[in-house]
């Protein structure tokens, strides 16, 4: 065979291999889109808050929580750690008991819809509150933060709950197929609102208060709280205490007056006090329950 013919064999057979190895591949496959929540998840999902709300109520109005007023709810989930009876004047310690005895409803009425999952565990104690407290100033406090002390102790800690919630639920209205998930969480999110309004109305009447020992003032301390949430939450500007100037802030929403909005993964960061969804702590310190919840402690 002519050597020529074979030398123009070879170098057509070394290019075309060379062709192959260089040129790029091309995919054409589209990206998993991440799977849409189904109404289920998204009603299970606040219960976690709903637990905790009630328990802290209820115990900071009667000594008591779930167990007692209705034992039915907590399906033998365990009694929360810590949680005890707080030292209330009389119109404070009315107004908590009429918010424990509303989240026993909401509690009801979420179960009604789904079939939801038992108490989860819960640190209600006065070292959870007061971490909460030391890492919304960034040193420690000295003496730490009870939250039973009195009644100016336990409205700020109450502040650092329903609003978390009510976030939650305004993130999680649009995402609802049926119209029976949406009135419920529009009634779940009208009396959350409402618990918000009064707790953030008796502090802000008391914004220049110094609360003792510490000498600082509870406007400092919603602040405070305020921007640890947004901080842990991840997502911006979420959250506001009470500005000390003569355009005030009674309610906390957008430039619009509109309630800001949370996914169930900021509330897991906030609540968990981690900043991460699948790093339970805080007030959850085994995790949150339900699909969502038990979705991100599974990756960890």
């Amino acid at each position: 065979m002519d050597p020529h013919f074979i030398s123009k064999i070879t170098i057509f057979i070394v290019a075309f291999l060379a062709s192959l190895i260089l040129t790029p591949i091309s995919c054409s496959y589209e990206p998993t889109p991440p799977k849409k929540l189904t109404d289920i998840e998204l009603l299970e999902f606040p219960l976690n808050l709903e637990y905790l709300e009630a328990e802290f109520f209820l115990f900071g109005a009667l000594g008591h929580g779930l167990d007692v007023v209705a034992p039915e709810l907590a399906e033998g989930g365990p009694p929360p750690i810590g949680a005890k009876s707080a030292k209330l004047g009389k119109l404070i310690k009315d107004i908590i008991f009429q918010f424990g005895l509303q989240e026993v409803g909401h509690l009801r009425a979420i179960k009604s819809t789904v079939k939801g999952f038992p108490r989860p565990t819960l640190d209600l104690s006065t070292l959870s509150f007061a971490k909460v407290m030391d890492s919304a100033f960034e040193h420690p406090l000295h003496p730490p933060f009870d939250p039973y002390a009195n009644d100016v102790n336990f409205l700020l800690a109450s502040y650092v709950i329903p609003y978390v919630g009510l976030t939650g639920y305004v993130g999680a209205n649009p995402l609802l197929q049926n119209a029976t998930s949406r009135k419920l969480v529009a009634g779940l999110l009208g009396v959350e609102s409402g618990q918000d309004a009064v707790i953030r109305a008796l502090l802000y009447e008391r914004r220049a208060w110094k609360v003792h020992p510490y000498e600082v003032s509870v406007a400092e301390f919603t602040n405070r709280i305020s921007m640890l949430r947004n901080k842990l939450g991840n997502d911006g500007v979420k959250d506001e205490g009470f500005v000390e100037d003569s355009s005030g802030n009674i309610l906390a929403g957008d430039k619009d007056s509109l309630s800001y909005t949370r996914t169930p993964e900021e509330i897991l960061k906030i609540v968990y006090g981690t900043g991460d969804e699948s790093i339970p702590g805080g007030f959850y310190p085994l995790g949150g329950d339900g699909h969502i919840a038990k979705s991100y402690l599974s990756n960890t």
